[in-house]
């Protein structure tokens, strides 16, 4: 009796593994193939009025100077771990990720630190500036024999009831590609 139900599921593993596969193909093609990135509504709108929807275009502006000033004072504070708490009202909920004043103030905060110290001087390369948002490259150049690298950041700031706040701080890192000759 044990044998013969061994070999039944082991006749129909093969079809059972087959149909799995098969309804994998399926979704994926259907989300690869006809997914069009627009949500139901906008499919809609595009039916009823042959119209198709276009993301609103921000109007590029000059970057406001209290967004460069709020992006210097979070790098004095938070990126170099000094009065967590000025940098704490500084940082949007986003990047606060939940973390009250108390838990910011530990110093374990999703922002990687770079020493105030050995930084020689600090150059921002705007590559987004509208009334309301910016994205910047952060380029800080450490001091002559200090034992940390340059380093580029991105710092991504929003303004909320008219106060910018920073709601990104990453790296820019580059990919490292091998050397085909080693």
């Amino acid at each position: 009796m044990q044998q013969s139900t061994k070999n039944t599921l082991a006749k129909a593993f093969p079809w059972v593994a087959g149909l799995i596969l098969v309804a994998g193909i399926v979704a994926f093609s259907t989300v690869y193939v006809f997914d069009t990135g627009t949500s139901v509504d906008e499919q809609i709108t595009v039916r009823e009025t042959g119209a198709a929807v276009v993301p609103e275009e921000k109007p590029t502006v000059a970057l406001d100077p209290v967004a460069r000033q709020v992006a210097g004072r979070f790098i004095v504070t938070a990126v170099a771990r000094r009065s967590l708490a000025e940098s704490y009202e500084l940082t949007h909920p986003e990047l606060r990720q939940g973390m009250s004043l108390r838990e910011w103030e530990s110093g374990n905060i999703p922002v990687q630190y770079y020493p105030a110290d050995a930084i020689d001087k600090a150059t921002f390369k705007i590559d987004e500036s509208h009334s309301d948002e910016a994205l910047l490259e952060v380029a800080l150049v450490p001091k002559q024999g200090a034992d940390v690298k340059p380093q580029i950041f991105f710092i991504g700031l929003k303004k909320v009831k008219g106060k910018w706040m920073v709601n990104y701080w990453a790296p820019r890192a580059g990919v490292s590609i091998p050397n085909a000759g080693s």
